[in-house]
């Protein structure tokens, strides 16, 4: 529920950000009646604040052209909000933005008083944000213009290197960008490969929007995709194993970005699928969900299961 206050602010602010916005518009964002809203534009010009109506079928309300507001306030709740998010950015390996978020909460910290300043200073010293450490930086334009072609559905140009050096030219449809354990990633159709690809925004050389436009799939799920482009990789060993769990227990219990899960309704069970580096991880992983499996392949970790029972055994004598 909003308070009355904030509510005509948020009109306020509704109008900064639209040329015109209707008065059923407004009602629904607000969660009140149309006859509210008018109230709330009547206090907002009570108090010298120039918003028009506009008649007719595709009328609403506007602020009167030209007109110059005042620097946004901010409750002490959306300022501890801004300080939290401006740390978080500090965390996220995107080159330039470091000391720009620094900058962000000093100007912010002059201007507080003192009460909520010694609330901001307190997060920020006391505050320990237990987020993965990137591995690499990369460069605030990729992210920006990635991001902006995939909202404006934008194909891109980008010279990128492999993790063996490689270089490739390569036009994308890009889907979105995700910054997931530690790293930067681009999820696109790649025109080169003809096919679904996962970049590493720390190798992208160059990126150039081009004019041709895509249409991106619906009900897209771009961490989805990341997720299982990085169990599809191909290791050492392939794993096949049916747990006995239900579908929600599996789904629980396994990382994503570790296997797939198959529900086989005649086995009674889910069945996991992985490439696998280390046949005793993968070996203390099953034992540590707590259930009866079966292994299907490879039989080298059945041996491997051994292994682990007598490590075990000696531990108890």
């Amino acid at each position: 529920m909003y308070h009355p206050t904030s509510r005509v602010l948020i009109v306020l602010e509704l109008l900064q950000a639209r040329p015109l916005i209707s008065g059923p518009a407004l009602a629904e964002r607000l969660e009140v009646d149309v006859r509210t809203v008018r109230h709330y534009i009547t206090m907002l010009q009570d108090i010298g604040i120039p918003v028009e109506t506009v008649l007719g079928r595709h009328g609403g309300y506007r602020l009167r052209p030209g007109f110059k507001l005042p620097p946004l306030m901010f409750s002490n709740e959306e300022v501890l909000a801004l300080m939290l998010g401006l740390m978080v950015v500090q965390k996220l390996g995107v080159g330039d933005m470091t000391s720009a978020s620094e900058g962000a909460i000093a100007r912010i910290e002059r201007v507080l008083p003192l009460p909520l300043r010694g609330r901001a200073k307190a997060i920020q010293e006391m505050l320990v944000l237990g987020m993965t450490a990137p591995e690499t930086v990369v460069e605030r334009i990729v992210v920006e213009t990635l991001s902006l072609a995939a909202q404006q559905g934008q194909q891109v140009r980008i010279r990128y290197h492999n993790k063996i050096k490689q270089e490739t030219e390569r036009v994308i449809d890009p889907y979105g960008v995700v910054c997931h354990e530690g790293k930067w990633y681009a999820v696109g159709y790649c025109h080169l490969r003809a096919s679904l690809r996962v970049f590493r925004l720390d190798r992208i050389q160059q990126v150039e929007v081009q004019k041709e436009l895509f249409t991106r799939p619906t009900d897209f799920n771009i961490l989805d995709a990341i997720i299982q482009s990085f169990v599809a990789i191909p290791d050492v060993w392939n794993i096949e194993v049916l747990l006995k769990l239900s579908l929600a227990e599996a789904r629980r219990k396994v990382p994503a970005s570790l296997a797939t899960l198959t529900l086989e309704p005649l086995a009674q069970g889910i069945l996991f699928s992985a490439s696998i580096h280390s046949l005793d991880y993968i070996a203390r992983f099953l034992v540590s969900l707590g259930c009866s499996f079966e292994i299907r392949q490879p039989v080298e970790l059945k041996l491997a299961l051994r292994t682990l029972a007598e490590e075990i055994i000696q531990l108890a004598i």
